[in-house]
């Protein structure tokens, strides 16, 4: 349930991520940050908002896959 639960989230925040970048920068987001035109400055910027909202989003979603669980089963979900 979790990994269902975190994909889903993962998906819908990529989207928001890119998005967001459009709407922020006016250009499309990064598709390979290594690449040696994009300036460090894209490059990190670009890291840092996909990786923190990536990772929010999974936080979020396991938080919630957990608390579903619980309420369903009454204890908490197994450890992985």
């Amino acid at each position: 349930m979790r990994s269902v639960s975190t994909l889903a989230a993962v998906a819908l925040t990529r989207k928001a991520v890119d998005t967001s970048w459009r709407y922020v920068t006016g250009n499309e987001p990064p598709s390979d940050p290594e690449d040696p035109d994009l300036t460090w400055k894209e490059a990190v910027t670009w890291a840092l908002a996909s990786g923190m909202g990536i990772a929010i989003a999974r936080l979020l979603a396991t938080r919630q896959a957990a608390k579903l669980w619980q309420r369903w089963t009454g204890e908490l979900p197994p450890s992985k």
